[in-house]
């Protein structure tokens, strides 16, 4: 059968797409979308999904947006596309400027790229090159968060927490040390004695929640904690704010909230509203002086074919400027409330544990009966749970989050929390 034969797309996707994440055989089938707006997804069928987890957490300002649609098409019959080797343009050097002004006090420069594991990628990178163009090629460890994850790609991956994603691959990975998220004495004596050793190029966090981790959360008191030993012994600090950035936790970036900058700053998904492919490294001016010489073998060799895409500047341009809005600030102030009200409810069921919200982030636990995590064959059974109440949401093993583009009305969110009610009631009795 052609693609032109077949009579859905689902057809058409079986014969010819692999997927990220899954497995051919296990599973349903993908769902097929043909349009979305706002918090909404529409199918092929006519179906309409409602989007829990804002299309892996990204699409912070909904699907459609009418201001960033513009800015895209106004960008594309201006300027299409250049290298950004030898070249500029006005998107990019605007963004730049808006983001340096926009971001926590510090940084002066904004190196482009095109997915947050990338830009997590050469944050590391930055940190072992800076070492090395000092003479100190000794410096190459890294240190992370127990339970961390910070991309696919082999530097990111090897930063995060090994598992289920790594496994294949973890003779090849370099290795990091770790410390607990939580801090405390035994995580700061932990983190002292690894800097101490002097090999330690780099300090990488997801600030106040681990994501892919299971949306685990801790405090900014057990983070400046590290960042201070760390900035003692002259240890490059990232903060991995791919998810965390462009308000999902309420300030604009969670490690505004800190005490010590980081020196390194990684964004990426809320960045263009979730619309179009885009990531920027934030460094301070003093880092990128170090890559500043008359020896050619001192410079940064990293790059992509699309860098600095003219027309997602252009459309992270204006979701910047929307994001920042008094208005949105308030969409996510009266999400966390509506989570909070939730909460309360949900800390009553007996077969749930560790009900917790930061920002728009609603998670909890569930009692499995078949193994947890990543694997557990449970997990495929709740999201198909969900989408047959016209909810998606996307478990992380046991834990089950709910984390709303911001335009999600008070009725959208009711809708997910009556399916949740729903749900909880159905597995518990």
């Amino acid at each position: 059968m052609t693609g032109a034969e077949a009579s859905t797309l689902v057809e058409r996707d079986r014969r010819c797409v692999w997927h990220p994440f899954t497995q051919r055989g296990m599973g349903g089938e993908p769902l097929p979308v043909v349009s979305a707006l706002g918090s909404t997804l529409r199918l092929e069928d006519g179906r309409e999904v409602l989007d829990g987890i804002s299309s892996w957490w990204c699409n912070t300002l909904g699907h459609g947006h009418p201001e960033l649609l513009k800015a895209a098409r106004e960008q594309m019959e201006r300027l299409d596309h250049v290298m950004f080797a030898s070249f500029t343009h006005e998107p990019a050097v605007a963004l730049a400027e808006e983001l340096i002004e926009a971001a926590p006090p510090g940084y002066g420069k904004v190196f482009f790229a095109d997915n947050g594991s990338t830009a997590c990628e050469v944050a590391i990178k930055m940190a072992v090159q800076l070492f090395s163009n000092r003479g100190a090629e000794r410096r190459t460890r890294v240190v992370a968060l127990e339970d961390s994850y910070h991309g696919d790609t082999f530097g990111a991956m090897a930063a995060g927490e090994r598992g289920v994603f790594s496994a294949p691959f973890d003779e090849m990975l370099f290795r990091v040390e770790r410390v607990p998220a939580h801090g405390g004495a035994a995580g700061q004596k932990r983190m002292r004695e690894i800097c101490s050793r002097g090999d330690v190029a780099a300090f990488i966090f997801e600030p106040l929640v681990q994501g892919a981790g299971g949306m685990k959360m801790h405090s900014i008191e057990a983070l400046d904690g590290y960042l201070s030993i760390a900035r003692e012994f002259g240890v490059v600090t990232i903060a991995d704010e791919v998810m965390t950035g462009f308000g999902r936790l309420g300030p604009l970036f969670a490690s505004s909230l800190l005490k010590h900058t980081p020196e390194i700053l990684c964004l990426s998904k809320g960045l263009t509203g979730g619309t179009m492919p885009l990531a920027v490294t934030l460094v301070r001016d003093a880092l990128f002086d170090e890559f500043i010489s008359p020896d050619h073998s001192r410079t940064f060799f990293h790059g992509h074919t699309y860098t600095a895409h003219p027309v997602a500047c252009a459309v992270a341009r204006r979701a910047l400027v929307l994001t920042a809005q008094s208005s949105c600030v308030a969409e996510r102030a009266r999400i966390e409330q509506r989570h909070r009200e939730f909460a309360q409810e949900l800390q009553r069921e007996g077969e749930l544990s560790d009900v917790r919200v930061c920002g728009t982030i609603l998670a909890f636990n569930r009692k499995s009966r078949s193994g947890s995590g990543y694997l557990s064959s449970a997990a495929k059974g709740v999201t198909q749970f969900f989408l047959e109440r016209g909810v998606l949401l996307r478990p992380l093993g046991d834990v089950l989050y709910v984390l709303p583009p911001y335009c999600t009305s008070d009725g959208e969110l009711e809708k997910i929390y009556g399916t949740i009610r729903e749900f909880v009631r159905a597995t518990t009795r």
